[in-house]
C-alpha cells in the first residue's frame, strides 16, 4: 500500500509580523498615492526652488522638523544650499537667519502647528517666498503659502492611526523628489558630490587623479642613454622613468621590468629609444582615481605606476601605493 500524503499546513503569521508587514503595506500604498497626486504645484515649487540666490530654509515641528532637517542635509549634499531653522527658535532671534533671497520650505502634515505662526509672518512681511508640505490645504500654513505641496489623506499605521507614520513617510519621499529633481535640472556630476561627500567609500571612490599624483616626476629626453635614465629612476624613486620628445609630450616609458629584460654590460650606453616600451599606458587628471586603479590592474601586463597626461604632456604620475593609501583599492 501506497504511504499516505500528509498535507502541511502553513504556519500563520506571528501578530507582531502582520502588524509590521500592515504598517509596510499602508505607508508603500500611501507613496503610490502620492506619486499619483504630483501635478503643477510641485513644478511651481521646483521653479522656486531653482531660482533661489539665497538658501533654501527648511523648517517643522515635532517629527516634521525631525524629517525637516534630513530633507535639508539632502538638499545641501545634492547642490541646493539649505539648512534647517527650529520654529520655536526662529521666534527667539534665529528669523534672523533667514534672509530675502531665500526660500522657506515649511513642514506641517495638519498646517496648524503654532510655533510655525511668527515664520509665517516673517516670510509674508518681508516677501520671502513660502512653500506649505501639507495635507491641509485650507490651514493657516496652506493659506499663507506661496506654493502648496499637498499630501493626499492617508491612514496613519497602527490600531491608533495616531502617530505621525505614513505621513511623515509621504514627507521624507517628497522632499527627496524635491531634491534628486532639482540635482538633475542642475546637471549635478559625481565631482560635485564628492566636493560635498569626501568622507567615506563614496567619497573615496570619487576621488580624482590630480588629488593623488606626484608633481616631481621622472623624465628624460628621448635622446638621453640608459646611463641617465637610471639615475633618474634612482632619484626620483618611482621605479621607472619618462622618456619625453624634443616637444616634451610622453612618447615612451621605461620600468625596472625593462631594465631586467635587457640587462648586458653595456646597458648603460644604450639608447632609451631602443629600450622604453612606447605608448605607454596614461591617464587624465580629471579622471577618477577609481579609473587609474582599473588601467593599471585590468589590462596585462598589470603596472604599479602611470603617468597622468594633459593634452599631451604629463603634469604628474600616480602609483598604486597611492591608490591604497587612500582606500581607493
Amino acid at each position: 500500500m501506497p504511504a499516505k500524503l500528509k498535507l502541511v499546513k502553513a504556519k500563520p503569521k506571528s501578530k507582531d509580523l502582520a502588524v509590521a508587514e500592515g504598517v509596510l503595506r499602508l505607508e508603500a500604498q500611501a507613496l503610490g498615492a502620492l506619486a499619483d497626486s504630483l501635478n503643477g504645484d510641485f513644478l511651481k515649487a521646483l521653479d522656486v526652488l531653482f531660482k533661489c540666490k539665497g538658501r533654501v530654509i527648511i523648517t517643522g515641528m515635532g517629527k516634521s522638523g525631525h524629517v525637516a532637517r534630513k530633507i535639508a542635509a539632502t538638499f545641501a549634499s545634492t547642490g541646493t544650499p539649505a539648512h534647517f531653522v527650529h520654529p520655536g527658535e526662529a521666534s527667539h532671534g534665529d528669523l534672523g537667519m533667514i534672509a530675502e533671497d531665500d526660500v522657506v520650505l515649511a513642514l506641517s502634515n495638519s498646517g496648524k502647528a503654532p510655533e510655525l505662526r511668527d515664520l509665517i509672518i516673517y516670510t509674508r512681511r518681508f516677501g520671502i517666498k513660502l512653500i506649505a508640505m501639507t495635507s491641509n490645504a485650507g490651514s493657516p500654513l496652506g493659506q499663507e503659502a506661496d506654493v502648496v505641496l499637498l499630501l493626499p489623506k492617508q491612514p496613519e499605521a497602527g490600531s491608533l492611526a495616531l502617530a505621525p507614520t505614513t505621513s511623515t513617510t509621504m514627507q521624507m519621499a517628497l522632499g527627496d523628489a524635491l531634491a534628486v529633481t532639482l540635482m538633475e535640472r542642475r546637471g549635478f556630476k559625481p565631482e560635485n558630490f564628492h566636493k560635498f561627500h569626501p568622507g567615506g567609500q563614496l567619497g573615496k571612490q570619487l576621488i580624482k587623479v590630480r588629488e593623488l599624483m606626484h608633481r616631481d616626476l621622472p623624465l628624460i629626453a628621448d635622446t638621453a642613454v640608459m646611463s641617465e635614465a637610471l639615475l633618474e629612476m634612482t632619484a626620483k624613486g618611482f621605479g621607472c622613468v619618462g622618456v619625453c620628445d624634443k616637444t616634451g609630450a610622453l612618447c615612451g616609458i621605461i620600468t625596472d621590468g625593462d631594465l631586467r629584460r635587457h640587462m648586458t654590460p653595456t646597458l648603460p650606453q644604450e639608447r632609451v629609444l631602443a629600450i622604453m616600451t612606447a605608448a605607454p599606458r596614461t591617464i587624465s587628471s580629471d579622471a577618477l582615481a577609481a579609473e587609474a586603479l582599473a588601467l593599471m590592474t585590468m589590462k596585462k601586463p598589470k603596472i604599479t605606476n602611470l603617468f597622468v597626461v594633459d593634452t599631451g604632456k604629463p603634469v604628474g604620475i600616480i602609483h598604486m601605493h597611492d591608490l591604497l593609501r587612500a582606500g581607493v583599492v
